[in-house]
């Protein structure tokens, strides 16, 4: 029988940019259903050392890599997961009885592909959960992605169960966007049940203004957004960007840097200095910001507008945004100057009680406590899967 527990959701993303450690109170709902309450009881990000962050960024746009090589950072990350929840727990002054740790995508391939003969998705997310589990003596809940898959989905977007339990409303129909290294969202219409949302990856977030940003500027961002505001976009390029195929196909889709990462970042500075002559970097930087905003206008537009009732007289659209990019201000004026127009209300996810940095941590606190619980976790109308499963694999502690 499901019962409250505290629990420790851990996510790094795509940015690759460190760990963070929500730790929450998971609650049956009153009413018996899989749709739980969640009160978010603290959060702390952790940075990752500099050598394991190139170690990781090597190994998610290898060509080829070792075994051992892949065998030693899935054994480091595990250590590196269980030292940010054991800093967590004692900067907040908290225990967790579970543990929801989402790993580190090194692959993510949504779409079936041959191989040897038989068409697959696959996705491999690593961080040795046997090391957390012995170092916390907790159950740890992790590779929860493959069952979806196994199930017909693409593995992702998994965050749609969170922002259901605490974002959906009676009146207002929201979207929540997320800005990590992938940008993804979650269409909520008012008063839709589960079976409602819409949800896919929209395209790159930061992933790729992050990567422009190394190579012209040897930074590992751009603060503020303040070389975006300095550049114009070089014409042209964005249109180019959106007119491929993963930007035209309808949801569900989902994308990472097999599709936005260093491949793709040659070939888009590329077409920036193509397209006009003595292109300056930050013209560049500006370009790849306004691919992002883009983006996400162009999906909502055309695939989620209608979904969440805009079509009809008088309904109200909350866009909330959380993630690493609602900082970079550039991006956000960007997002706003767009959605005005559209008749669409900006929000950022800390009005709500929810810290941006933490969302995605908080979804996997949550979704170790359904599997743990025995629900399911996934959302079809999300991933495309045949149906509603149980996610994940238990290391006891």
């Amino acid at each position: 029988m499901a019962k409250t527990m505290v629990v420790a959701g851990v996510m790094s993303g795509t940015s690759v940019d460190g760990v963070d450690v929500a730790i929450c109170k998971v609650s049956p709902a009153k009413d018996g259903s899989s749709t739980p309450r969640v009160k978010l009881l603290g959060h702390v990000g952790s940075a990752y050392p500099k050598a394991l962050r190139a170690a990781v960024l090597q190994a998610m746009d290898a060509n080829a890599i070792s075994v051992a090589e892949l065998s030693r950072l899935n054994w480091r990350l595990g250590e590196i997961y269980a030292d940010a929840i054991e800093k967590a727990q004692i900067q907040l002054g908290l225990k967790a009885a579970l543990v929801g740790c989402h790993g580190q995508t090194v692959y993510h391939q949504g779409v079936a592909e041959k191989y040897l003969g038989k068409p697959l998705r696959t996705t491999w997310q690593i961080g040795e959960a046997a090391v957390i589990a012995e170092r916390l003596r907790v159950p740890v809940v992790s590779d929860l992605r493959p069952a979806d898959i196994a199930a017909g989905g693409q593995g992702a977007p998994l965050v749609p169960m969170l922002d259901y339990c605490m974002f959906r409303s009676a009146k207002v129909s929201r979207v929540l966007q997320n800005l990590g290294g992938i940008g993804n969202l979650t269409a909520i219409p008012a008063e839709g049940g589960v079976d409602a949302i819409m949800a896919f990856d929209t395209g790159p977030g930061n992933m790729v203004i992050d990567a422009c940003m190394r190579r012209l500027y040897e930074r590992e961002f751009d603060r503020g957004g303040a070389v975006a505001r300095s550049g114009q976009v070089v014409p042209g390029v964005v249109e180019q960007v959106l007119a491929t195929e993963y930007f035209a196909s309808p949801p569900p889709k989902s994308c990472g840097r097999e599709q936005f990462g260093e491949r793709f970042v040659s070939q888009f500075i590329a077409m920036c200095r193509n397209a006009a002559r003595d292109v300056p970097d930050e013209d560049v930087i500006a370009t790849a910001t306004t691919l992002t905003s883009a983006s996400i206008l162009d999906a909502y537009r055309k695939f989620v507008w209608r979904h969440v009732g805009q079509a009809a007289p008088l309904s109200r659209v909350e866009f909330v945004v959380a993630g690493g990019g609602t900082k970079n201000g550039a991006l956000m004026g960007m997002l706003r100057d767009g959605l005005e127009p559209l008749g669409v209300k900006l929000r950022l996810m800390d009005e709500f009680g929810v810290p941006a940095q933490a969302k995605e941590a908080i979804a996997f606190a949550l979704l170790a406590w359904l599997s743990w619980s025995g629900f399911s976790g996934n959302v079809p109308a999300a991933t495309g899967a045949q149906r509603a499963v149980v996610l994940g694999k238990v290391s006891y502690g």
